[in-house]
């Protein structure tokens, strides 16, 4: 009675129907999979509520789409275009976010094939890694120290064309005027530079030069936005 419930309309001799304790089976061990993984990111990581949800859903959802396709090409080309589609976020994500709904996507598509042990095997080996990567702080600390954001300002008399050129080669390995903006009604210029510092330890000591030699005018240092949003 239950098979006959569950039985789909276009079933066929030819037709692999797979049972509902199977059905049950996968998408409880892709639920697993998928708290695995939440638990994973979380770790060391800031997150939202929305996210890590939707991480832990993911490899349910897509573990049942490919139970459901069972083998038919053409059902198969179809629903990877659906995913071509997907937005999963309103707004674009940090490449981890994006690597983490593809780890998740693999290990839904595994257990989906019935290869319950190795879609487990999978997600424990890459969360492990992802949890060492976050543990160890992976290519993450050094950048933060020496890439940085100055925004300098400096009085309209000043010239700005390479007026901070001597301060800058001592303390940094690069550096680039990256935007000029008039402030206090157009008697100011506030300059934004991108620098990469040789020692983060002098961060100090290059804002003292520079407030010499701006008039101890305002100074703010802040990380590069590009370095933690570019893939």
């Amino acid at each position: 009675m239950i098979e006959t419930i569950f039985g789909g309309l276009f079933d066929t001799d030819m037709t692999v129907v797979i049972s509902v304790a199977d059905f049950l089976l996968c998408i409880l061990v892709s639920l697993v999979i998928g708290l695995l993984m939440a638990f994973g990111y979380m770790y060391k990581t800031r997150y939202t509520k929305s996210f890590v949800v939707t991480l832990a859903l993911l490899p349910a959802v897509v573990c049942v789409v490919i139970m459901m396709v069972n083998g038919n090409v053409g059902a198969g080309v179809a629903v990877a275009g659906a995913f071509s589609l997907v937005r999963f976020r309103s707004v674009p994500g940090t490449a981890k976010e994006i690597g983490t709904l593809f780890l998740a996507m693999g290990a839904g598509l595994i257990a989906g094939m019935g290869y319950l042990g190795y879609a487990a095997l999978f997600s424990l080996v890459m969360c492990a890694v992802f949890m060492m990567y976050n543990r160890l702080d992976f290519g993450a600390r050094k950048n933060a120290a020496v890439y940085k954001t100055i925004r300098v300002t400096i009085p309209e008399d000043l010239d700005y064309t390479g007026v901070f050129e001597q301060v800058f080669d001592p303390y940094t390995d690069s550096y680039e005027l990256t935007n000029v903006k008039t402030t206090n009604m157009g008697s100011m210029f506030r300059l934004t530079y991108d620098i990469v510092l040789k020692d983060a330890a002098k961060e100090k000591e290059l804002i003292d030069k520079l407030r010499q030699r701006n008039g101890n005018l305002e100074i703010s240092v802040s990380k590069q936005t590009t370095v933690t949003t570019e893939l």
